[in-house]
């Protein structure tokens, strides 16, 4: 069952000047923790925004839990949980005063819903009276997702909710995400960090406003449609450059401490062609070697495309 569709969505600024997303078209199942994947500018925001009412598309439909964004609104902010990028709640107020200010806002008390956010206000319990624009980055996620869970969300929408937390702090969190899943709310969450898409069970990777692929990490993985390699030298950026100059390598870039690269074809003759070219110009201790593809390599690879294998063709891989 479909609980968060979104139909050819598109959405402009600037008087239609700055186009933000462009025919956006997914659905998320009923209970199922979904990613959103994408760097910043590339219409993870106006998305969520719109799902949440907060913003009108300008063409399109979507709708959440059955009920359409433009004429269920007020159904839509009962039955759904929001925790924007950046932290909103009132950072006068204490953690316990946010909290129940919050319940008090969706006629609930925190009592009603403890069970459901325990585990995670239980970490943040020690500092009940500690203003909120005191905490740490870690603490602020926290409450902020306690706040967004209080009134027991049908759907919950985190809009890049580990941006600017450290990687103890996002692991916690993805940790937490799994465990509510397990209470049969639906998880929506975009992020920019390529890492984080193999903790969903789908994926949909996002560009400039235009969705470039949707589905599980691992089919995504498994369509990328040429082998990938990885390379490295003593002369790192020289290496690159003189592998760019190649025509028969079709993209190459940097990837951590390696090169990741894949040639035009004919992979085995012009293997043994690119270690003698290397050599020739001077590289030492070059390592090559044949990589396994991941999320971030698929969306470089889609990104330069602008195309990529259809919906029918993946599922035929997978």
């Amino acid at each position: 069952m479909e609980t968060v569709v979104l139909d050819h969505i598109s959405k402009t600024y600037e008087k239609g000047t700055v186009l933000a997303v462009d025919e956006v078209s997914f659905s998320v199942n009923k209970g199922e923790l979904f990613g959103l994947i994408g760097p910043d500018g590339a219409g993870k925001t106006s998305l969520f925004r719109i799902l949440t009412t907060l913003l009108s598309a300008d063409s399109g439909r979507a709708s959440v839990a059955g009920f359409d964004v433009v004429k269920d609104y007020k159904t839509i902010r009962r039955i759904v949980g929001y925790m924007p990028g950046r932290f909103s709640l009132y950072q006068d107020l204490t953690v316990k005063e946010n909290l129940e200010f919050f319940a008090a806002l969706f006629g609930t008390t925190v009592e009603a819903n403890y069970s459901l956010i325990k585990s995670i206000y239980e970490q943040i319990k020690p500092f009940n009276d500690r203003r909120a624009g005191k905490l740490s980055g870690g603490m602020k996620q926290k409450l902020a997702l306690c706040c967004a869970l209080i009134h027991k969300p049908q759907v919950l929408l985190l809009d890049e909710p580990t941006t600017g937390v450290d990687v103890v702090s996002r692991r916690e969190f993805w940790d937490m995400l799994k465990s509510l899943k397990k209470e049969g709310i639906t998880i929506l969450v975009s992020t920019p960090y390529m890492d984080e898409a193999s903790l969903c069970e789908r994926i949909a990777l996002i560009q400039s406003g235009k969705i470039l692929s949707v589905n599980t990490p691992d089919g995504i993985r498994r369509a990328y449609p040429v082998k990938l390699y990885a390379a490295k030298s003593d002369n790192i950026y020289q290496l690159l450059m003189d592998l760019r100059a190649l025509e028969w390598i079709e993209h190459c870039y940097a990837s951590g401490e390696y090169l990741h690269f894949n040639f035009v074809s004919d992979e085995q003759n012009l293997l043994a062609g690119l270690e003698e070219y290397a050599v020739s110009r001077g590289h030492r201790h070059l390592v090559v070697r044949e990589i396994i593809p991941d999320i971030e390599d698929c969306f470089i690879r889609l990104m330069n495309e602008g195309k990529w294998l259809s919906e029918e063709q993946i599922h035929a891989i997978i």
